[in-house]
């Protein structure tokens, strides 16, 4: 069991992940598309959805070191998915709305694992190529 030690931007960014790969393979499936992970701009429209703001560069690449050290997430060239620890642990968790869904993580993730380090960074150039894409999308109404 954890013994604690991980933060609220730590389950907001891994709920942003669950919302946002669930998205992105429900779009792959109706296009008749490979299945793939969320990108960063998938990510960053799932996190303001759920906080209407969208996570710092900073917190973003704190968050997503840690989720990904503890085994939760994967990132390969910037394309996030939930790794099989992270959906057990989604799948888990005591149901919820999406209102109090990223408070019922950060509670589950302090009780089922340690917060890990894994090495991988977040460019200010791939950061804001992301915000500038999830702008985009929002000027399109998509």
């Amino acid at each position: 069991m954890g013994a604690g030690g991980w933060n609220w931007n730590d389950a907001w960014i891994f709920v942003s992940a669950v919302i946002a790969e669930r998205l992105e393979r429900d779009r792959a499936l109706h296009a008749a598309l490979p299945v793939g992970g969320a990108t960063l701009a998938d990510l960053l429209a799932a996190a303001d959805f759920l906080h209407q703001s969208v996570p710092s560069r900073d917190d973003l690449e704190e968050s997503i070191r840690r989720l990904t050290g503890a085994g939760l997430l994967t990132v390969d060239d910037d394309v996030i998915e939930v790794a099989p620890a992270g959906e057990q642990l989604w799948r888990t968790r005591p149901f919820s709305g999406l209102s109090s869904a990223v408070m019922t993580l950060q509670a589950q993730l302090n009780r089922a694992a340690e917060p890990g380090r894994a090495d991988w960074s977040l460019d200010e150039r791939a950061y804001a190529a992301a915000v500038r894409e999830y702008s985009l999308r929002l000027a399109d109404g998509r």
